[in-house]
């Protein structure tokens, strides 16, 4: 059974533009390996509300999809062993 999910995480300001592509892709086929992919939203850089880790400012990714319910906890898993994501968020929508 597939959910519907919506996910954003912020990349480091650090990263290059091909790191950013390479990261987006990497989530990307994470998705792809059991859901399908609704909408895609590269934001770019935006200030962050506060400072995180003394950064002000990172890259913005949004994605809706829906997916195997393990596809979440994946992405999560990967999401904190990423170095260069400052933070992530899932969250399942009502169907």
């Amino acid at each position: 059974m597939r959910n519907k999910y919506e996910t954003i995480y912020i990349i480091k300001p650090t990263v290059d533009e091909e790191g950013v592509k390479a990261l987006v892709e990497k989530f990307k086929a994470i998705i792809l390996a059991d859901g399908e992919i609704d909408t895609l939203d590269e934001w770019g850089k935006r200030k962050l509300a506060y400072l995180i880790d003394d950064i002000g400012e990172g890259y913005y990714v949004y994605t809706k999809y829906s997916a195997a319910r393990e596809i979440p906890k994946e992405l999560d898993r990967v999401f904190g062993i990423t170095e260069d994501i400052l933070r992530h968020m899932t969250i399942r929508l009502e169907q």
